[in-house]
């Protein structure tokens, strides 16, 4: 399966890690220092995820904020203006 049509299954925000379990039974743990604006959210924040794009990227939609397989399978990293933007907002 490439990383086009890969799938989220589930989401955990743990304290230092996001967990992303695919469909196909690949399971992604990176640091979540890489998305500061999933650092700096509530603990209820981060529970309210929903699959977005067909299943191919995660939403949390207190935060307005997206993440897409495809770059969590690339080590892709939140890019630097999105964190200032969601702090400007809070």
């Amino acid at each position: 399966m490439n990383s086009l049509s890969a799938k989220v299954k589930n989401v955990t925000v743990g304290r230092e890690t996001l967990r992303v379990e695919l469909q196909d039974g690949r399971v992604l743990v990176v640091p979540l220092t890489w998305y500061p604006t999933l650092v700096h959210a509530t603990a209820a924040e981060v529970r309210r995820w929903k699959p977005c794009g067909a299943g191919t990227g995660i939403f949390w939609p207190a935060l307005d904020y997206h993440l897409s397989v495809e770059g969590l399978l690339r080590g892709a990293r939140e890019a630097e203006g999105v964190t200032r933007r969601a702090m400007a907002v809070a």
